[in-house]
Parts: C-alpha cells; structure tokens; sequence
C-alpha cells in the first residue's frame, strides 16, 4: 500500500491526543492549577483535531468530509468520525469545568475517556477490517494503534505537568505498546496474500484451468491502483526503518524513563522520549503501509 504522509500524520498525532483524553478522563494526575490543566487540555485536544484535519486533506473531495459522518451503518470510517466529534465535545466541557472550578468530574471524564477508547479502536478498525489486506486483518492491529495512543499520550501528558512518581506506569506502557507491534510484525511475516488463500488464480477464477500467469498488465499506464494499491518496498529500506522505529520509538523513551526514575529528575525531562517516540511511531506507520499487500496487486502480476 501506498503510505500517505497525511494519513500518517493522522493516527500518530491523532492517537497520541486521544491517548492524552482518555488518561486524563481517567484522572491522570497533573500538577499545578489552571493554567496547567489549560495547556495539558489544549494540547490533548489539539493533536487530536490536528491528526484529525490531516486526515481530511487524503480525502478526494476535502469539501465533502461531512458526508462521511452519514455512512455509520457500515463505515468505520464514518463512525470514527462522529465518535472523534463526540468526544471532543465531551473532553472540552471537561476541561472547562476543571479549568473554572478546580474539579475534575468522574462521570464526564469517564465519558470523554469512552469516547477517547472507541475512537482509537474506530480508526484501527478501518484497517483490521481489510480481509483483502492479510497483514491488517487481525486482532493485533487494534491492540497495537491503543497501544501506541495510551504510551505516547501518557509520555507527552508527564512531559506537560505530570508527576514524575507515575515513570514506573510510563515504563510499563512503552514496553507494553512495542511488545504489541513486536507480536503484530511476527505475524505479519507469516500473513502474506499466498497463506491467505490468494493468488493470481482465485482472484481471476480461472484456477480451474492451471497455473495463470499475466501475458499483459489491465492497463497500459499508472491508475489509482498502481498508485494506492501497489506499492513495493526494498528489504534493506524496510530493516533500516524498522531499526529507525526500535530505536527511536522504543529504545529512547525506555531508557530517558527510567534514568528519569532512578533519578528523580523533573518529569519535564519527559518530552525528550515523547518526541523521540512520535518520530519513532512516524517511521513504524509508513511501515504499517508501505509493507502491506492487497490484493488487487495479484491483477499486476504480484504473487
């Protein structure tokens, strides 16, 4: 698949905010008064749209991104849509309850931090779902996209006016989240188009006649497929990403959190992983597309 850098801004930035939301409904503890939860909640909240608006300029037509949200009977994408909308809402009265009057209500974080949950799992969905894409179509997929929100949200909500005494929790979810997408990558080895029953002979339907081969590709130039569908990444380039995305996304952040424990440094010192992690997460999505197979590739001559 084709990796689109809006996109990719979309669930890195989008799951980190929404990873922040949920926390935070929760109850993630933040030092200082107002003005703290001000920034800690305008920041949530903005990666969240952020990742958000990113996501609208893949559309084709920008200008209809509302129309989408009329398709939640059997859209996952549109029910992301209504369940991100509904839980903006819910989080900005939250934050401005907490900002006016010091409080922090259970019942409206806790539906703001629903939210935040079915939203992340709405986004993951839209590729889980894919049965013509093995590599996506698993249970694994939702897991690692929640995964990654609730330790890149908690790393930046510390960075932001969290306690430091909490770097035990922070550990715990980045090894939690990579130990996830570790799993998920074993079996995306093992989940190519040809273990999932596919090939140039059922997705033409003349298996019955033997082995087929493509005597001349559909189309004389690039189309949308070609471009969206078909896309191939070198080994080398794969294994380098892959390491890019270990060691800035995994192996940073443990490390700075676990100096930062032992040594009880200010938890401010967390957004050098935070940042680390969300480079490191940028370089694992454009995996996460670049390395999947669809099955209309087997019209191209892929098997």
């Amino acid at each position: 698949m084709h990796p689109a850098v809006s996109v990719i801004f979309f669930t890195v930035l989008s799951g980190a905010g929404f990873g922040m939301i949920l926390l935070l409904g929760l109850g993630f503890e933040i030092d200082g008064g107002a003005g703290r939860a001000f920034v800690v909640s305008l920041v949530a909240g903005g990666l969240a749209v952020a990742g958000l608006l990113a996501s609208v300029f893949h559309l084709g037509h920008p200008e209809r991104a509302l129309r989408a949200l009329s398709q939640w009977r059997s859209s996952w994408l549109s029910r992301e849509g209504i369940a991100a909308i509904a839980t903006l809402v819910l989080f900005g009265l939250y934050a401005l309850v907490w900002m006016t009057t010091g409080d922090r209500p259970a019942l409206l974080g806790g539906a703001a931090a629903l939210g935040a949950l079915v939203t992340v799992f709405t986004t993951s969905m839209i590729y889980a779902q894919l049965r013509t894409v093995p590599h996506w179509n698993s249970a694994l997929t939702p897991a690692v996209y929640l995964g990654f929100a609730l330790s890149s949200g908690w790393l930046v909500a510390t960075a932001l006016g969290g306690a430091a005494t909490a770097g035990l929790w922070g550990l715990a979810l980045v090894a939690l989240a990579w130990a996830l997408k570790w799993a998920w990558w074993v079996r995306a080895s093992r989940s190519r188009l040809s273990t999932a029953a596919s090939s140039p002979e059922t997705a033409t339907g003349l298996g019955f006649l033997g082995r087929v081969r493509l005597l001349e590709r559909p189309h004389t130039g690039e189309n949308y497929l070609t471009r969206e569908m078909v896309h191939v990444i070198g080994r080398k380039h794969a294994r380098r990403l892959r390491a890019l995305a270990l060691v800035l996304g995994c192996a940073v952040p443990l490390l700075c959190l676990a100096l930062i424990h032992v040594t009880g440094a200010p938890a401010v010192l967390t957004l050098l992983p935070a940042l680390s992690m969300i480079v490191g997460l940028l370089a694992e999505r454009w995996l996460f597309f670049a390395e999947a197979e669809h099955a209309v590739s087997l019209y191209y001559g892929n098997r």
